[in-house]
Order: C-alpha cells, then sequence, then structure tokens
C-alpha cells in the first residue's frame, strides 16, 4: 500500500468516527460507521496474506449486518416518533440499536468475530480495532442509556465478563488474549451504562489507554505468542517489567491505573442495589485475573531453554518512542487523577 493511500484511508477513519461523536441525526451516525468500517478494511489487508484477508471478510460481514441493523432501527424509530433524533427513541427500535451497538463492540453473545479477526490481523491493527473502531459505537451507546432495557445491559455486560474471563485462559496466541481482555473490559462498562454513564465514558478512557500501551509494547518487542514474550526480558529488560505492570493494570489490581474503574463499577452496582451482580462480576474477573498473571508469569519468571552452542540476545535496539512511554506512564499511575477525571466527565 503506497503511504498516500494509507494517509487517506487514516483520514477517512477519523473522519467517520468524527461524525458520529458531532452527530445528532441517526442517518448521518450511519453514514460515519460505514466510513468507519470501509476505511478499515484496506489497512487489514496491506500485507496480502490469507489470513487477513479472512479476518477482513469475517469484520466486514459483521459489521455490515450490525450496520443494516441500525439503519432498520433507525427507520423505524422515525417512523414512530417521527423524528431522526439520536436522543429520540422508542421502544422496540432502541432494543434493536443497542443489541446491533453491541454487536459492532463485540459483546458476548455477539462477541465470535472479534478473537478471530484480531489473531488475522498484525498488532498494529489490532490496536486499532481494539481501540479506535469502539469510540463511534460506544458513543452512540452511551446516548442511550435512558432508552434501553437495563436487563439487556446487565445481562449481556455479565455475560461478556464471563466470556472474557473463560475464552482467554486456554489461549497461547497474545492478540486472542488481548481480544477476550477486551470483552471482559467492555462487559463492565456496558453493566454500568444504565445506572451511571459517566463512569462508562471513565472506564472507556482508562481501557484505551491501557489497551494502547499493551499493544504498543508488544509491537515494540514483535511479540505475537507466548514464547515470544518468554524472550522479551533478555532484549528489552525495563520494556518488559513495565509491560508487566501493565498487564497487571488491564488485571485490575491496586495501585495501578486498572484498579479504579472495577471499583467505581462495584461501588456504584452495590449502591444501586446490585449486590448478587457486583459479586458475580468480580468473581468473573478472577478468571481474566488468571490468563493476565500466567502472561506476567511466561514474560518474568521463565528463562527460555539455552545450550552452550546458541547465543542470546542481550539488550537490542527496540523502536519504541514517546507514544509508548507517555500511554505506559498513564496506564500505571494515574490512580490518583481518576477522581479529577470523573468531575470532569
Amino acid at each position: 500500500m503506497t503511504p498516500l493511500a494509507f494517509s487517506v484511508f487514516t483520514i477517512s477513519l477519523a473522519m467517520g468516527t468524527t461524525i458520529v461523536m458531532s452527530s445528532h441525526h441517526w442517518l448521518l451516525a450511519w453514514i460515519g460507521l460505514e466510513i468507519n468500517t470501509l476505511a478499515i478494511i484496506p489497512i487489514m489487508t496491506k500485507n496480502p496474506h490469507p489470513r487477513s484477508i479472512e479476518a477482513a471478510t469475517k469484520y466486514f460481514l459483521t459489521q455490515s449486518t450490525a450496520s443494516a441493523l441500525v439503519l432498520f432501527s433507525a427507520l423505524v424509530n422515525a417512523w414512530i416518533t417521527g423524528e431522526w433524533s439520536i436522543t429520540t427513541v422508542a421502544g422496540l427500535p432502541s432494543i434493536t440499536l443497542s443489541i446491533a451497538l453491541m454487536m459492532k463492540l463485540g459483546l458476548a453473545p455477539m462477541h465470535f468475530w472479534m478473537p478471530e479477526v484480531l489473531q488475522g490481523v498484525s498488532l498494529s491493527t489490532g490496536l486499532i480495532l481494539s481501540t479506535w473502531q469502539k469510540i463511534a459505537p460506544m458513543t452512540l451507546l452511551i446516548q442511550l442509556p435512558n432508552h434501553v432495557n437495563t436487563y439487556i445491559l446487565t445481562t449481556f455486560g455479565l455475560l461478556s465478563i464471563f466470556v472474557g474471563g473463560w475464552g482467554g485462559i486456554n489461549q497461547t496466541q497474545i492478540r486472542k488474549i488481548m481480544a477476550f481482555s477486551s470483552i471482559g473490559h467492555l462487559g463492565w462498562m456496558v453493566m454500568v451504562l444504565k445506572f451511571n454513564p459517566q463512569l462508562t465514558e471513565l472506564s472507556f478512557v482508562l481501557y484505551i489507554m491501557m489497551t494502547t500501551a499493551m499493544f504498543l509494547a508488544l509491537m515494540s518487542i514483535n511479540a505475537t505468542k507466548m514464547t515470544d514474550i518468554s524472550t522479551a526480558w533478555t532484549k528489552t529488560p525495563t520494556l518488559t517489567s513495565f509491560s508487566l505492570l501493565t498487564l497487571l493494570s488491564l488485571a485490575g489490581l491496586p495501585p495501578l491505573t486498572g484498579f479504579a474503574p472495577k471499583l467505581l463499577i462495584v461501588m456504584e452496582l452495590i449502591k444501586q442495589g446490585s449486590i448478587i451482580m457486583a459479586s458475580a462480576a468480580m468473581m468473573a474477573s478472577l478468571l481474566a485475573l488468571f490468563f493476565y498473571l500466567r502472561l506476567a508469569y511466561v514474560m518474568i519468571m521463565i528463562i527460555f531453554p539455552n545450550t552452550s552452542t546458541s547465543n542470546g540476545l542481550w539488550k537490542m535496539k527496540t523502536k519504541t518512542n514517546s507514544l509508548t512511554a507517555v500511554t505506559t506512564t498513564f496506564a500505571l499511575m494515574a490512580l490518583p487523577l481518576v477522581p479529577t477525571m470523573l468531575l470532569m466527565l
């Protein structure tokens, strides 16, 4: 792919998300979603490999189905209410709209496309799919909490937490593990969306920062499998140590940044009287904690086998940049800033 074509697709990707975030009309929001989907397909297939072509096909079919459901629901809503406003949604269209947006996000039980798609693309494209591509549907979903059924959101959210935990346990491919991690984190956000949309926004921002830091670290050490990260400490000991802490932050361990959204969500659920749901979510998060700790164990505590005739790679030059440093710092030490961020939202 030429630099000019890549820049055009990147600008289109940014423009599609911007259109969705600034629109008040369902038709305009649908156009933004379509631009977003069509712009990412060539980026996914810039390396013409059968796996990337398969991933792009799966992604296109899933996203086009969700977009068609969004357009159909918007038409039915306009027919019932006589308005195209995003904040004016009737009963039945609100259910189909929320299901379509959760399909775009990759929430369970419409999550089957996400691990396979992330496994078939590069780490840089996986970063875009896990972060930037979630912004547009999440923006629309946050505007619908007053019109969406509470039981649908909480059921899909809790199911996503369980699926995100169970699905990542036996995985050896890091991209699939990050996909199930994304499913679990989005489940936490959706579960509390009806009660406190500002808390969902905060959790989404922190999730983007932590996931970006993890993907940038994986891109720096060029790791796609567990065997790759087991030798990373000999090449980049400092980056590997910070990657370990980023994994623990994604797991939600204190005093790292990832502890804040889970604590606040559990407190909000208890305040709303959903003690059983909060307990189930915390128990399900232990499943995700298991595979995060498994990755951390492989990364730090396992020495790759060497023989006397093999030469180890010691402190190789890696492609680190300032963005990796900034996102990693934020992913590890932003816990004191969380109350200020919550007030800003």
